[in-house]
């Protein structure tokens, strides 16, 4: 009955419009009400989900990515990223993809990488005759890449939720999300000769050079991220706070694009997007723990295990599961809610839980390509002025990309064990 209660009124708030982490907190106090358990236990529950070091990690790099997002970065790593892929026919294109996985490893946030890449890239791809529809759904795909490069936020929840080492994942995400962004470099290739797309001019030696001394303190960021934690030189929540330092020095002090009339609005936008964030995973928690009370998840887990015993067809229903819950859900409380359940099937299937994470992740990356809740597509949609329907069937060839490196992720472990 409770298991009943927490979903259908979930479901129902959410489809009034109420915010996830209300709608989730809102249907476990009326559970908790329900089976009489003290109020008390709302406040203890969600107070202990987010007194966590590790969850420190999100606000840090939500602050790094911010200040970075305001230092000038984004056209910096345009420019060099243009000295390399500029004279090959669709330079412009490829560039937002390798942009994408730039960005991926600084900010940590799909959407925000989709905004800043697509404010920039589209009227220039639109100059040159690029088709409003390929760059809109080109930056929406390539922005949505930071959710699977480190630093990803979601990762990090997954790690906190799963209690999965974040060094671990940190290291095995590279290479599903280096391999989509190379599956991007072709695709753009290969429509660019179909229809014919433009090169760049080519960029001489010197300004190479000075392009590169430019950017290079940009592409310091995701190395100090990989080796530190890697390295055992500190933890992933104090990698957030180095980041953080190293962001405000650059950008006030070498790009000199951020001022001190500027950090108030930096912080106070940092400050909302984790106090979002945390408001979520207090009530997701909560939610989790009234269903791991009641035994839903091996409920679950029994049944799920009970429709099959072949492998294959097991990890591609839990494809199927999150790829449609990916659609609804933002990533955050769709891998608080799922992970607790989820978890135990792929632990008896052998899974590891790194894999598995990265499993969840890419799935639900691409939910953030897919109507209705799309958040990167609606962002492609609106930086590239082209209607929902449109830019949809645009995104479909870089959806099936997706699919393809998911599918590597699911069915052969040592393309991410190596990183484990």
């Amino acid at each position: 009955m409770i298991g009943v209660i927490l979903f259908g009124l979930f479901f129902i708030f959410l489809f009034l419009g109420l915010p996830v982490g209300f709608a989730l907190g809102v249907s476990s106090l009326t559970a908790i009400i329900h089976v009489e358990y003290p109020l008390t236990v709302m406040a203890q529950r969600m107070f202990t989900a987010v007194d966590s070091f590790p969850l420190m990690a999100i606000p840090l790099f939500m602050l790094a990515g911010s200040l970075m997002s305001h230092g000038g970065i984004t056209k910096r790593i345009i420019d060099f990223a243009l000295c390399f892929v500029g004279p090959i026919r669709g330079g412009l294109a490829m560039v937002v993809a390798i942009t994408g996985i730039i960005m991926g490893g600084i900010s940590g946030s799909g959407v925000a990488d989709a905004a800043a890449i697509g404010a920039i890239m589209v009227p220039e791809m639109t100059k040159r005759k690029y088709d409003k529809s390929f760059s809109g759904a080109l930056c929406a795909c390539c922005g949505s890449i930071g959710l699977i490069i480190p630093p990803s936020i979601a990762i990090i929840i997954y790690a906190c939720t799963a209690n999965v080492s974040i060094g671990d994942l940190f290291m095995a995400a590279y290479a599903p999300g280096i391999c989509i962004g190379l599956g991007f470099l072709i695709f753009c290739y290969i429509i660019a000769r179909v229809k014919g797309y433009p090169k760049e001019d080519a960029v001489k030696g010197s300004e190479i050079w000075k392009r590169f001394t430019s950017a290079i303190w940009a592409l310091m960021m995701p190395l100090i991220i990989v080796f530190g934690i890697r390295g055992g030189v500190f933890t992933a929540t104090e990698g957030g706070a180095v980041i953080s330092v190293y962001g405000l020095i650059v950008g006030m002090f070498i790009y000199r694009e951020i001022h001190l009339k500027d950090l108030p609005k930096i912080f106070l936008e940092a400050a909302i997007s984790s106090a979002t964030i945390g408001t979520i995973i207090a009530a997701t928690t909560l939610f989790s723990w009234l269903l791991t009370s009641e035994q839903i998840p091996a409920k679950i887990t029994n049944w799920m295990i009970g429709l099959t015993d072949n492998k294959f067809l097991l990890l591609l229903l839990i494809n199927v599961l999150l790829l449609i819950t990916g659609m609804f859900i933002d990533s955050g409380p769709a891998i608080m809610l799922l992970a607790p359940i989820l978890c135990p099937v792929a632990t008896s299937l052998g899974v590891n839980l790194v894999q598995f994470g990265l499993v969840m992740v890419i799935n639900l990356t691409i939910g953030l390509l897919t109507p209705p809740v799309g958040t990167a597509m609606y962002v492609g949609s609106n930086v590239s002025g082209v209607p929902i329907p449109k830019i949809s069937r645009a995104l479909l060839p870089f959806i099936a990309i997706m699919l393809g490196v998911l599918m590597l992720v699911t069915y052969v472990p040592a393309f991410t064990s190596w990183a484990y």
